[in-house]
């Protein structure tokens, strides 16, 4: 089984990509779908949530107010680290959970959709990473188009995301979306191929088939061996 890391900044275009992948038949774990999961009325994770930022971060009927909560975080690093530690236990849980119902099916190949993949080294369980990457002037155009900030809000934002140069720099592949959705859609496609191609021995191995190979060949000669016993 193969997992593509995939990430990339805030208005970068990441999600565009991830849904390429769906388009192409690539199944996608996003985890941004499991964060909104989480934090869902009466879930552990709100209960947390609730305890540590009070009833003002609560919808009406009792779900969290994610614009609410999101302008707390994303103007008080403090509170922003909290709400990660609060939440990255669950979260990595419900990845994790996702990924197994999918090798369960026996797919070999899987996107996990993770804007914070270097952030909560999830990296390491990747590859390749792939890092959609936006020039900064198209970044900050994007986001306040998107959300309708400011631009000091929408910087502020930025700010508080690890530097996608960085991210770039460790990426082992870099999708340039500074352009139009036809260049990305373009560079997608090699990605794709990439990504595509056979699996490696071990990536093999880690797939619901190659276990049951593995476990099958140990059972034959497990099976070959006792019956060389008897027979001597």
């Amino acid at each position: 089984m193969r997992l593509v890391g995939l990430t990339g900044g805030i208005a970068s275009g990441k999600s565009t990509v991830s849904n390429l992948f769906k388009d192409a038949g690539v199944p996608v774990v996003d985890a941004d779908v499991v964060a909104r999961n989480v934090v869902q009325k009466g879930t552990g994770g709100w209960k947390k949530i609730v305890k540590a930022f009070a009833d003002e971060i609560l919808l009406d009927n009792g779900e969290i107010d994610r614009a609410r909560l999101g302008q707390i975080v994303f103007s008080d690093p403090s509170k922003r680290q909290l709400l990660n530690r609060l939440l990255a236990p669950h979260i990595s849980s419900g990845i994790f959970w996702e990924i197994a119902k999918l090798w369960m099916k026996g797919c070999k190949v899987i996107v996990l959709d993770i804007p914070l993949l270097f952030e909560t080294r999830m990296d390491r369980w990747t590859n390749p990473v792939i890092v959609v990457w936006v020039n900064p002037e198209t970044q900050i155009e994007r986001l306040m188009s998107r959300d309708g900030c400011s631009e000091e809000q929408a910087q502020n934002r930025i700010n508080a995301q690890l530097a996608l140069d960085w991210k770039k720099s460790e990426a082992d592949i870099v999708i340039d979306n500074s352009g139009s959705l036809d260049d990305t859609k373009q560079q997608f496609q090699e990605v794709l191929r990439k990504v595509s191609e056979p699996l490696t021995w071990k990536e093999c191995l880690r797939s619901r088939d190659g276990l049951i190979s593995v476990v099958m060949c140990t059972a034959v000669g497990v099976l070959l061996a006792q019956k060389n016993l008897l027979s001597s």
